[in-house]
């Protein structure tokens, strides 16, 4: 799908305080808006294959692409986007190699790069990313901060969106690892007593009603990390805010939490990269979903400092 296909809307004006993010999201060229925001897609659907879940995520990025165009801007910025990166053929760890590497680049020319995905797998292409940047600076520690229902620590031989953060965690010791959202019922006993032996560190959804403990917790885990890696599955979210996902929540983080740990992570001036996991556009009713990830999206970009 060309670009011009999806940042389309609505033009009041050309002046400043008229913009929308169509109208200032420009094809990347290398060098050319240092420090921007560059946008790139993960359409894959293979990891959800692989464990079992629902098809339909490899048409997420341009549906969340579509659903942020026309969102006003309260300021002008500079955004780009760097296309999509396609999973075909089953060829998930040559996708997650191909997104890694684009990642780095953009990293090291001084950008902020954030991934729309695309199923939960889309972490490991964005980790490697990371890792393989000039960011990343020998000894440094990387902290993962996840706002999803599910560890994804799943001991499967076979990689898939259900064992991206164990692939992750057994790579590299410098990493930290906190989740927000978890659902009990969603995750077995022998997941968090996996999520205990790593050192995992989450909260409950149910934990998370008490704004003042999830403010705590987001804040204890920045204190201790050297550069962080936000990563969103929109499946952390009620079903009734987020039903086209794999596997809706039947309980799930109200959306104001999570819109208040994006500003709280953004606003820390440690956030490197960011990705948002797990739009299915096809179980999406009235467009909601993708909606709502493109508010998250737009705040989390705009407030973002450093």
């Amino acid at each position: 799908m060309s670009p011009d296909d999806v940042w389309t809307g609505r033009v009041d004006g050309t002046a400043p305080d008229q913009l929308r993010w169509h109208q200032v999201v420009t094809p990347y060229a290398p060098g050319a808006t240092p420090g921007a925001c560059v946008f790139v897609g993960f359409a894959s659907d293979e990891g959800v294959r692989r464990n079992q879940g629902r098809p339909g995520a490899a048409e997420g990025p341009d549906a969340l692409r579509r659903a942020l165009a026309p969102m006003a801007l309260p300021t002008p910025l500079r955004a780009c986007d760097a296309g999509t990166i396609t999973v075909t053929d089953g060829q998930l760890e040559d996708g997650q190699r191909r997104l890694g590497d684009t990642v780095s680049a953009l990293l090291d020319a001084g950008e902020f790069p954030v991934i729309l995905g695309g199923g939960h797998e889309v972490a490991v292409g964005t980790y490697l990313g990371l890792a393989g940047s000039a960011r990343r600076t020998p000894g440094s520690t990387v902290g993962i901060l996840n706002l999803d229902a599910h560890f994804d620590l799943r001991p499967d031989p076979i990689a898939s969106s259900g064992t991206p953060f164990r692939q992750i965690l057994a790579a590299d010791p410098d990493v930290r690892y906190a989740v927000l959202g978890i659902s009990q019922p969603s995750n077995t006993a022998a997941l968090f007593a996996t999520a205990d032996r790593l050192g995992v560190r989450y909260l409950l959804d149910d934990d998370c009603a008490d704004p003042a403990r999830v403010t705590a917790f987001v804040a204890e885990f920045l204190a201790g990390i050297d550069l962080a890696y936000l990563t969103v599955d929109l499946d952390v979210l009620p079903a009734a805010v987020a039903p086209g996902v794999s596997a809706p929540a039947a309980f799930g983080l109200a959306l104001p939490v999570v819109q208040a740990v994006c500003d709280q992570v953004s606003a820390s001036g440690l956030l490197a990269v960011a990705d948002i996991a797990e739009l299915n556009p096809g179980l999406d009713a009235d467009g909601r979903t993708a909606r709502t990830a493109a508010r998250l999206v737009h705040r989390l970009v705009t407030r973002r400092t450093g």
